[in-house]
């Protein structure tokens, strides 16, 4: 079974549940699938009401890179296959939840449908609608710029914030121009380009590999 957190990015990995390789595309079918993604992801169900900026911006390490690890390292398959402990004071995940995610993965796809300029102008306009706010934090003594949602932010909520907080993230790292989707029909999916000549166009082996075959067929038809 695929896991979830594969980049470690929600604005990544959660835009990618949905698998057009697939005979059902959905990969959040139900509650219990949506509780495993937020598991992988380390994403609490709900915020307390008295949560902290950090906690609703999914931002707990000011330090860390874009795709959350500490040091500028990339997350290794090994971790990002070990599903984390949810929070004790989560609460539970439900119905209601389950849609209001689907329609932030719905809006993401928007955001990541198009060239660098709409890509911009898309996310502007999220950010914007978003019940998100800028706040001003404290870590190790030294005051921070965060966004973080409401103070009892839903699970769609916490997962804007985090998405829109990663895709600035990105921005500010200068990979901007490196956030694509891949270029085999039928994948959707969306991935990071790190490679060094930057111009990687399948977010996957797998996806190489047909694309890759199909063009040798057409080509001795």
């Amino acid at each position: 079974m695929r896991q979830y957190a594969e980049t470690g990015l929600v604005a990544i990995d959660l835009a990618n549940t949905w698998d057009e390789y697939l005979d059902d595309p959905e990969r959040l079918p139900d509650v219990l699938s949506l509780r495993r993604f937020c598991m992988e992801l380390g994403v609490p169900a709900l915020s307390a009401p008295d949560a902290d900026p950090a906690a609703l911006s999914g931002d707990s390490d000011p330090d860390a890179d874009p795709a959350g690890v500490p040091g500028g390292s990339e997350p290794d398959a090994e971790s990002m296959g070990t599903a984390r402990e949810p929070d004790p004071g989560a609460g539970p995940v439900g119905a209601v939840d389950l849609d209001e995610v689907r329609a932030v993965r719905s809006r993401l796809r928007e955001v990541l449908d198009g060239d660098p300029a709409q890509r911009a102008r898309a996310l502007a306009r999220w950010a914007e609608e978003a019940p998100m706010r800028a706040v001003v934090a404290e870590s190790a003594g030294t005051p921070v710029l965060r966004l973080a949602g409401p103070p009892a932010a839903t699970l769609g909520q916490r997962l804007t914030v985090r998405a829109v907080t990663e895709m600035l993230d990105l921005a500010a790292a200068g990979d901007w121009d490196r956030l694509r989707l891949c270029a085999a029909s039928p994948c959707q999916d969306a991935f990071v380009d790190r490679s060094r000549p930057g111009r990687r166009q399948f977010c996957s082996t797998r996806c190489a590999n047909r694309a890759h075959a199909a063009a040798s067929r057409a080509r001795h038809r």
